[in-house]
């Protein structure tokens, strides 16, 4: 065999440029790029070098032979006349990937079984000893790759791709390779960073897999060194004692390395069932004394080295893959910015993202970006050096900021006199004044977001007033006011809940995602909330029971206040709360009303009119929905107002229940879906269709002297006209819609029905 060899090094698609240039350092000659890949020439030496200390690439393919093929027997014979005996035993084991495809050769299977045919072939003994497939761990991994009528056949040195380092055994739900890891921590400057004694920081850490390459960059470990198997392990080809020396001296760095003071490497994870999994990979990995990951939210992220020290803050932020998804993450990365301008004045900063207009949202200016991909992702880092010239921030001031400055102001113009010679009026020396609190300003609306953010506060200040005077602690504060904001925004005492309505598909997603972006920038400082305190959901056109399917798992509860009840809403599992805001001036009316009578609430939802009815005196409430989850829900609003008894829940398809019942009752409310579909009820409900059926039932059961309350907020409901020829029917929708719904006044419509 000869002394050199082609090599060729496959890598991640964009990691290119830096493959190279790590290649070239590591020995490889007449290097040059390919499309996920680099070619040049090298002896076996550097070969396993580039096995050992390669952090950018996926494999080394030591090219065996190349010849020129028109069709499969070309393929055959050319495999078919390299001396395999060579390089494997007849009865060894062997694995072919074969890639491109042309030349009469269109399926890559295909392609491998000719492969595999010439091979075995080639090496089969009189005995009939022959070479078997073994995917998973061969002796000899093969690769063939047609282009353009070449036949490139390799040998592939490193056997499993090299981003597998093997200290990472646990990952979490979106892990990053280890060789894109490398490579972004090279982009950003790590080893520069590294090498002056900066720190490290992740505040998104995950399983810690930035935190283990930037360890071992720091130390000098060869990101291969503890790694078992080689695809040249059996190969008859490899030279041990090469091999052996290589290795020694590689392990020989790392202890030295890792003998050096510890650099300050750190990660954060706000999920405590990764905090364990992540230190388990770097005590994998030997650097247990380097680096340490804690619990941490990354709104409290806060690296403290010590006085003085700056280094980089590196991390991957999630981004969604649906555009609600992203809506909900702008505060992480809002937060992010505000932390890196908080914490982390004068560190560099590197934020890898599939999301670059959130990266865009984080109020600090990134001097350089570069262009990645994560697997099939397209993806951006994003380089940022944290001085105050770099934030895109606005001239607000919270009051306390604003405070701070003064004190500043008033501290910088005091006398220049040793502190102790100061005295107060009294007599006493004058305390040395506090440091006062750094001020950081908030990131900068646009101008569609100050716009926004402007009605925002108008409504706020219109609305709240008239909340305070009528006790009511959850409204809706903005209803797509304006068109090109198309959103619903309530308040719920100290929470926001924001449904987005899917623009049309007229409107530029890329426009409509902006302003999204905006709106929700503006939210917290129009509202004054903390950002954390914002539930973001997508409200689409609903069909069957989707509106009450769960959208999470969170079982979160909090108490509001309304006339005088408590409720339980919750805002993150369903698409609803579990209170239609809409409808609280029925409730009120229902409590007022319902003193000493017999109240029925059907199609109750959570029984909230069911609360109101018990609070106002009814002698009795029942209660009927199909669903247990929300009969649950409601015996807890009954429960937290201290009422149980008297109050049946009832499990049922209204419609039967109806037809069943031979009970009367004073006061009843009917508030039924648009459409229902559910399989535990007969048949398809429709409120246009069904609603006269439903009411002639309904009505069946009013006592004399009785009132039944019926609305729906289905858009083009029409009530029958021939109702009216058999019962007393009034609309009183107007006198049903509270000043926050006043802009939407066709959110329902409501009938006060009584027997002629």
């Amino acid at each position: 065999m000869s002394d050199r060899f082609e090599l060729f090094l496959t890598c991640p698609k964009g990691l290119e440029g830096l493959l190279l240039e790590e290649a070239v350092g590591l020995g490889l000659e007449e290097a040059r790029e390919h499309t996920s890949a680099v070619r040049g020439s090298a002896d076996m030496e550097t070969a396993y070098r580039l096995c050992l200390w390669s952090r950018l690439a996926n494999r080394v393919l030591l090219v065996l032979k190349r010849f020129p093929m028109k069709d499969a027997e070309d393929l055959y014979h050319g495999v078919l006349d390299v001396d395999w005996q060579d390089h494997m035993l007849a009865d060894g084991t062997l694995a072919v990937e074969f890639s491109g495809h042309g030349s009469g050769i269109d399926n890559t299977h295909f392609g491998a079984l000719k492969v595999k045919d010439a091979i075995v072939d080639k090496l089969r003994t009189p005995s009939g000893e022959r070479p078997s497939i073994d995917k998973l761990n061969p002796d000899l991994r093969i690769h063939l790759r047609l282009d353009r009528g070449e036949a490139i056949l390799s040998l592939d040195l490193s056997g499993h791709s090299l981003h597998q380092r093997g200290y990472r055994l646990q990952q979490g739900a979106a892990p990053l390779k280890e060789n894109l890891a490398a490579a972004i921590l090279i982009r950003a400057g790590w080893p520069r960073i590294a090498a002056e004694g900066g720190a490290l920081a992740d505040p998104m850490c995950g399983v810690g897999t930035f935190l283990v390459e930037a360890g071992m960059i720091a130390a000098d470990m060869a990101p291969n060194l503890r790694r078992q198997q080689w695809g040249f392990t059996a190969w008859l080809g490899h030279v041990p004692a090469l091999w052996k020396k290589l290795h020694e001296e590689a392990s020989e760095r790392a202890a030295a390395g890792l003998a050096k003071p510890p650099l300050w490497i750190r990660g954060y994870e706000a999920d405590p069932r990764l905090i364990q999994p992540g230190r388990n990979n770097v005590e994998r990995a030997g650097l247990s004394e380097w680096i340490k990951i804690y619990q941490g939210e990354v709104a409290t992220f806060e690296p403290r080295p010590d006085q003085n020290q700056k280094g980089l803050v590196i991390c991957n932020p999630p981004y969604g893959e649906r555009l609600g998804d992203e809506a909900s993450l702008l505060y992480l990365y809002q937060n992010l910015g505000e932390r890196l301008r908080q914490a982390c004045l004068n560190w560099e900063a590197a934020v890898f993202t599939g999301a670059p207009d959130l990266g865009k949202r984080m109020g600090i200016r990134s001097h350089k970006q570069y262009s990645f991909w994560n697997g099939a992702l397209p993806c951006k880092l994003l380089l940022i050096k944290v001085l105050p010239d770099q934030f895109v921030t606005g001239e607000r001031r919270t009051p306390e900021q604003r405070q701070a400055e003064r004190e500043q102001s008033a501290y910088d113009q005091a006398p220049d006199v040793p502190q102790e010679r100061q005295y107060n009026k009294n007599g006493n020396p004058i305390k040395p004044a506090p440091a006062p609190a750094p001020v950081v300003e908030q990131a900068r609306l646009s101008e569609g977001g100050q716009m926004f953010a402007n009605r925002l506060q108008k409504n706020l200040k219109l609305l709240s007033k008239w909340a305070k005077r009528e006790g009511v602690d959850c409204y809706r504060v903005y209803d797509a006011d304006m068109p090109e904001y198309s959103m619903a925004i309530d308040l719920y005492h100290d929470w926001v809940h924001v449904q987005e309505y899917v623009a049309p598909k007229s409107i530029d997603p890329e426009k409509a995602s902006a302003r999204l972006f905006d709106a929700l920038a503006a939210i917290p400082q129009a509202l004054n909330v903390d950002k954390s305190r914002v539930v973001i959901k997508r409200r689409e056109r609903q069909s069957g029971t989707k509106q009450y399917e769960r959208q999470s798992a969170q079982g979160k509860f909090t108490e509001v206040n309304e006339g005088g009840v408590k409720l339980l809403v919750n805002l993150t599992d369903y698409l609803d709360t579990g209170l239609f805001l809409d409808h609280r001036p029925m409730r009120l009316r229902i409590q007022k009303e319902a003193a000493g009578k017999r109240f029925l609430n059907l199609f109750c939802y959570t029984a909230t009119a069911s609360v109101h009815a018990a609070k106002g005196g009814a002698r009795s409430t029942t209660s009927v929905d199909l669903s247990k989850t929300y009969l649950d829900w409601a015996r807890r609003n009954l429960s937290l107002n201290g009422f149980s008894d008297k109050n049946r829940l009832e499990q049922g398809d209204v419609m039967a229940w109806l037809e069943a019942s031979r009970d009367e009752y004073d006061l009843i409310f009917i508030d039924p879906p648009t459409f229902s579909n559910s399989k535990r009820m007969e048949g398809v409900f429709d409120v246009q269709r069904d609603h006269v059926q439903l009411l002639d039932l309904a009505m069946a059961r009013l006592a004399p002297g009785g009132v039944l309350y019926f609305s729906n907020n289905f858009r083009k409901f029409q009530l029958e006209e021939n109702l009216a020829e058999r019962y007393a029917v009034e609309e009183i929708t107007a006198k049903t819609i509270d000043p926050d719904f006043a802009r939407n006044s066709k959110i329902h419509r409501a009938w006060k029905i009584t027997a002629r």
